[in-house]
C-alpha cells in the first residue's frame, strides 16, 4: 500500500483514509482514477441519506457592497441531521461559502452551485446535508442592508432599508429577530391570510353569544389585532415597547423596504424516531 498517495487523496478530497485506500484500489492506484471514484462514491451516498430529516444546522449571513455604492445582502440555512454534525468544522465552512455562493449566484441557485461540495461533505461527515432556502436583499446608495445573527447560529434577520443607517438596521434585524413580524405593513398581508384568520375569529365569537353587532366589533378588533401583530411597522420596538417600529423609523427619515426572517429548522416535520426500532434493525 502506498501511504503517500492515500495520504494525498485524503487531502485533495477530505474523505476518510479508508474510503481513499478503496478508492485507489478500485483505481490500480492511479490517482486521477481516484478522484473520479471519490466523486461518485460522493454522490451515492449523498443519494442514500437523501431521504433522511436534516432538521437540525445553522445560518450563514454575510453583506457586501454592490454597484452604485449599495450593499448587498444574503442569508442561507443549511441543514444537517444532528446539532453535533452542525457543529463540525467543515459544516460550518460549508455553510460560509453557501453565502458566498448566494451573493454569486443567487438565491434560486446556490443549491445547484453547492451540490459538488454538499455531496463530499455528505460522505465526510457521514449525515444527510441540505441548503434548504436562501435570500438576497439589496439597499440603495442612502441605505443599507443590515443583517443580524443570534450567537446559536439558528436564528437571524437581514433588514434593508433607506435611509438612516447600520445601527438603526441592526436594531431593526434584532427586533425582527426576537419578535418574528410576517410583512413590513398591514396591507402586505395575503388576502388569503387574513381571511382563514376572519373565519378562525367569527367562529369563535359566534361561539361566544352575543348578538351579532357585538360580535362583528369582536371580529373587526380581532382582525386589526392580527394585522397589528403580524406587521413590523405596527409592531412596539423591542428595545422600547412605548415606540411602534413605525415612529422609531420616522424619527430617523428612514424606511424599511423588506426584511427576511430565518429559524434553522422552521417548519420542518421532525417525526419521531423509534429508538428501538431503529435498533432492531442494527441488528438484522
Amino acid at each position: 500500500m502506498n501511504i503517500a498517495m492515500v495520504k494525498e487523496l485524503r487531502e485533495r478530497t477530505g474523505v476518510g483514509f479508508g474510503d481513499c485506500k478503496k478508492a485507489l484500489v478500485e483505481a490500480d492506484w492511479d490517482m486521477e482514477k481516484a478522484l473520479t471514484v471519490v466523486r461518485l462514491q460522493s454522490g451515492a451516498k449523498a443519494a442514500k441519506k437523501a431521504d433522511r430529516t436534516a432538521a437540525e444546522g445553522l445560518l450563514g449571513l454575510k453583506v457586501q457592497a454592490a454597484g452604485d455604492s449599495g450593499q448587498l445582502g444574503a442569508m442561507v440555512e443549511v441543514n444537517v441531521e444532528t446539532d453535533f454534525a452542525a457543529r463540525n468544522p467543515k459544516f460550518a465552512a460549508f455553510v460560509a461559502a453557501a453565502v458566498d455562493a448566494v451573493l454569486a449566484h443567487g438565491a434560486e441557485e446556490v443549491a445547484a452551485a453547492m451540490e459538488s461540495e454538499r455531496q463530499t461533505l455528505v460522505q465526510e461527515i457521514g449525515e444527510n446535508v441540505n441548503v434548504r432556502r436562501a435570500v438576497c436583499l439589496e439597499a440603495p446608495s442612502n441605505g443599507a442592508v443590515v443583517g443580524y445573527l443570534h450567537q446559536d447560529g439558528r436564528q437571524g434577520a437581514l433588514v434593508a432599508i433607506a435611509g438612516g443607517d447600520e445601527r438603526l438596521g441592526r436594531d431593526l434585524a434584532m427586533h425582527v429577530t426576537a419578535m418574528r413580524p410576517l410583512v413590513v405593513k398591514p396591507d402586505d398581508v395575503p388576502a388569503e391570510a387574513v381571511a382563514k384568520e376572519r373565519a378562525i375569529f367569527a367562529q369563535q365569537a359566534a361561539e361566544s353569544g352575543k348578538p351579532p353587532a357585538i360580535v362583528d366589533k369582536m371580529i373587526a378588533g380581532r382582525v386589526r389585532k392580527f394585522l397589528a401583530e403580524s406587521s413590523l411597522l405596527e409592531q412596539p420596538f423591542v428595545k422600547d415597547a412605548n415606540v411602534s417600529v413605525a415612529r422609531l423609523l420616522a424619527s430617523a427619515k428612514a424606511t424599511c423596504t423588506e426584511f427576511a426572517r430565518f429559524e434553522v429548522g422552521e417548519g420542518i416535520d421532525k417525526g419521531e424516531a423509534d429508538f428501538a426500532a431503529e435498533v432492531r434493525q442494527q441488528l438484522g
